[in-house]
């Protein structure tokens, strides 16, 4: 049989209808039959596209003008938003980025888990969808004449687009970084450069509470030593007299991770505060917390609802980080059982129990999958397993651990669509059955969304 040839070519320029959208926000048209994927295209537009990539079965665009426009495109209103690899969707109305995303967790839970009658509600949005990002962590780089300057990687690039503002960042966070960036440059420091693995500053991250307006600073350099350390506390805190806290990070291995190893406070305390709801947490400079707080209450508020306590429920809370969605569970749960890998996250998330005063939730360091059937050998029988995985969901292992402890619900908390569907098609085998499921958009004006499954025993 003769190889069908795609019916473009790499270069050539033509005009596309866009009919769909991908997963990450880009527009999706057909030549043919073939489909076309073109970043900032939007449904029902007609577009000049230049083909950039051609493959056996899909080919990328590029957007060069577009001829029909649909009503749902908005100017974006950050300047370097078509530069910056931060932002997906800045170019569509926010109804529309709910229902992309909406849209994005039923066709997951159809195609991949053959869920198609679950319930899936309409995302749960923000009033204002902008400015809610209470973490920074933003490269440094040297410009042309020795000055300091700051801004997320272009696409697929390790090139620093030079901005001074980010409209999804807390504001503080925008006006912290800019002052540490002035004095640095005032004082002489150098930025980290990448390529000769020379230089001191790699980046600035900023942590605010959004309740208490806490501030956290932390300066990662490639150097042991901070030059001119006491000046720039100094200066610091002569601009901003309410930073709470200066933290030195080194990290001076070649790689993209951030933060490194060794962690020294400088100047003020150890931890910020915050509070989600009733609850207060301490945030240290590697503490994984929620970076849009007033989202993570609509969160956890379902997945507290979907658990469905009465006072009287033993609940695990496998991947509890600093014990955030415990705590919760814990204001309505009997006993809670918080499981963690990393010991950090294990200590703050006793810190945070006392914190609240709070004597039933215990913490364990350990992989959920195997302490779970070690406790169902002790006797330990949950009514509720709560699980909040990294993007890459669940191990197999902890599925069947999970369902072999056959709690009568378990409550899903996903950062992803697809490991979601994946991993509740297993659940549906070994005997629950999905309720409905609640998206909720924790990153306005990106292509993520995050969501809460509900599952109960088949009796």
């Amino acid at each position: 049989m003769a190889k069908t040839k795609p019916p473009v070519q790499k270069n050539q320029t033509i005009e596309l209808k866009f009919e769909d959208l991908t997963h990450e926000g880009n527009g999706v048209g057909k030549v043919d039959g073939y489909p076309l994927f073109v970043p900032y295209g939007l449904p029902g537009e007609r577009a000049e596209v230049k083909v950039v990539k051609v493959k056996k079965n899909f080919g990328f665009g590029k957007l060069m003008d577009v001829i029909e426009a649909s009503g749902e495109r908005v100017e974006p209103p950050c300047d370097v938003y078509y530069q910056c690899g931060g932002c997906q969707l800045q170019h569509m109305s926010y109804e529309m980025q709910l229902e992309m995303k909406q849209d994005q967790v039923k066709n997951a839970l159809k195609k991949i888990a053959h869920l198609e009658d679950v319930p899936v509600h309409e995302a749960i949005g923000m009033t204002d969808p902008w400015r809610y990002r209470n973490k920074v962590q933003i490269p440094v780089g040297e410009k042309e004449d020795g000055q300091l300057m700051t801004g997320f990687y272009q696409k697929r690039s390790h090139n620093i687009i030079d901005m001074d503002t980010c409209l999804i960042q807390d504001e503080m966070n925008d006006r912290m970084v800019e002052a540490v960036r002035r004095i640095a440059t005032d004082l002489g420091i150098t930025a980290y450069d990448e390529e000769n693995h020379r230089g001191v500053l790699r980046h600035i991250m900023v942590r605010t509470g959004q309740a208490t307006k806490d501030i956290m600073i932390v300066l990662v350099t490639k150097t042991k030593k901070l030059p001119h350390k006491e000046a720039l506390i100094d200066k610091i805190r002569e601009a901003y007299p309410n930073v709470k806290s200066i933290v030195h990070n080194v990290n001076s291995a070649k790689t993209n991770v951030i933060l490194g190893k060794e962690t020294h406070v400088i100047y003020g305390d150890e931890y910020i505060y915050d509070t989600i709801g009733d609850i207060k947490f301490m945030i240290s400079p590697k503490s994984f917390y929620q970076v849009n707080p007033s989202q993570t209450k609509k969160l956890y508020d379902q997945a507290l609802k979907y658990a469905d306590l009465r006072g009287g429920e033993t609940v695990i809370d496998a991947y509890c980080g600093i014990g955030t969605i415990s705590l919760f569970l814990s204001q309505k749960a009997k006993k809670v059982y918080g499981v963690e890998i990393v010991p950090e996250a294990v200590t703050d998330a006793k810190k945070n129990a006392r914190l609240n005063k709070m004597d039933n939730a215990e913490f364990f360091v350990g992989e959920a999958e195997k302490l779970m059937p070690w406790w169902r050998n002790q006797g330990l029988k949950p009514d509720v397993i709560v699980v909040d995985p990294p993007r890459k969901g669940c191990e197999e292992d902890l599925l069947h651990a999970m369902a072999d402890m056959e709690p009568e619900r378990i409550v899903y908390v996903s950062c992803n669509p697809s490991t979601l569907a994946r991993d509740l098609k297993i659940l549906e085998d070994r005997g629950y059955a999905t309720k409905e499921v609640q998206p909720v958009d924790m990153f306005p004006q990106t292509s993520h969304v995050e969501c809460v499954a509900w599952l109960e025993r088949k009796s």
